[in-house]
């Protein structure tokens, strides 16, 4: 069954339109053009410039400038007048008119300042050199064209003292080395801290002759720009030496890898009481950290731990562990003591008895 307008639609198959729109003027052109963009304004498939005829009848004025069109829409509103906005039935002007506040002028008023009888007199009597001298000596502004030349004497200024560097370590490093070689028992203690020139393999050899040395108990090499290589050659003897008791690496270039050496090599060692490890370039983390307070707390000689803990937990492992090394040292002496005691009685007393 066909549609009633399904007839009449019939008649339009056959409708040439090239021929129609041929016999079209140029106006009648133009209103089918803005008929056919009414008819679909909003074409998805077509760009937004293109979905509507441009209307306009301005020139262009060049390719679009952000910068240009918001300077141009600025100027516009500031011309533009605002709109007045009434009251409906009464003819009164909405808002506030708008009125700038007023700076307010600022005065100055010369104060009079009144002196004493006796000053006033003596101010009066004052000769022109004496009332400079004041003046300077009160830090007042002197008139202009008056010279500060006759001022020398009143005011002076203080001398800048010189503030020297520390000076240099004098240790000499290779008489140093060659005295630990041959075991010199008047050095017991060796400081190299703040000599930057030592060779790596320099500070290797100090550390492989403190493996037979026997004098020595105090060893310090703070920012010797030391490294992983020399912490693991220290840790080798802290394995083999049993007189050094104090060890200082700290300021260096030692990473994770060289501490925990060290710290490893205190299982071994019972003669070493004291080691520092602190401000080290790059930071240890808390894993080496953690693994530092393991080992220290299955050491039962360590006295003094130098090292700055980031983390709570094992800082507080860390200084348990110190605290009992150092509980037990102290029970150790209240024992010989008493031992001591006890045969010093005894001995008294035989001597008594006899």
């Amino acid at each position: 069954m066909s549609l009633p307008f399904r007839k009449e639609l019939e008649k339009y198959k056959n409708i040439n339109e090239d021929e129609i729109l041929s016999k079209l003027s140029e106006d009648e052109l133009k209103q089918l053009e803005h008929v056919l963009d009414d008819l679909d304004p909003e074409n998805a498939l077509l760009p937004a410039g293109f979905r509507q005829k441009d209307q306009t009848t301005k020139p262009a004025t060049g390719p679009f400038d952000r910068e240009r069109l918001l300077s141009y829409l600025e100027k516009q509103a500031l011309e533009h007048k605002d709109r007045e906005d009434f009251v409906p039935f009464t003819g009164e002007k909405k808002g506030k008119i708008f009125i700038p506040k007023e700076k307010p002028i600022e005065t100055r008023t010369e104060e009079k300042v009144t002196l004493d009888p006796e000053l006033e007199e003596a101010l009066a009597s004052a000769s022109d050199t004496e009332l400079y001298d004041l003046a300077a000596f009160l830090c007042l502004d002197l008139p202009p064209g008056v010279s500060h030349d006759h001022l020398s004497n009143v005011v002076k200024g203080e001398k800048v003292k010189p503030i020297f560097e520390e000076p240099p370590n004098p240790t000499n490093v290779e008489a140093s080395l060659q005295r630990i070689k041959a075991n010199d028992p008047s050095l017991i203690e060796i400081n190299l801290n703040n000599i930057k020139n030592i060779p790596i393999p320099t500070l290797k050899e100090f550390a492989k002759a403190l493996e037979s040395n026997t004098h020595v108990k105090t060893f310090s090499l703070a920012a010797t720009r030391s490294n992983d290589p020399v912490a693991i050659a220290f840790a080798d003897m802290l394995k083999v030496n049993k007189t050094l008791k104090s060890l200082n690496v700290e300021s260096n270039f030692i990473t994770g890898t060289g501490i925990l050496a060290l710290i490893d090599a205190l299982k071994g060692n019972e003669s070493l009481t004291e080691i520092k490890i602190d401000n080290q370039r790059q930071q240890l983390g808390t894993a080496v950290e953690m693994e530092i307070a393991k080992m220290l707390e299955e050491n039962s000689k360590i006295l003094k731990f130098g090292y700055q803990f980031t983390k709570q937990g094992p800082r507080t492992r860390v200084a348990a562990a110190i605290t009992k090394n150092n509980d037990l040292v102290q029970v150790k002496r209240i024992k010989l003591c008493k031992s001591y005691l006890s045969v010093t009685c005894s001995a008294l007393c035989a001597q008594y008895t006899e």
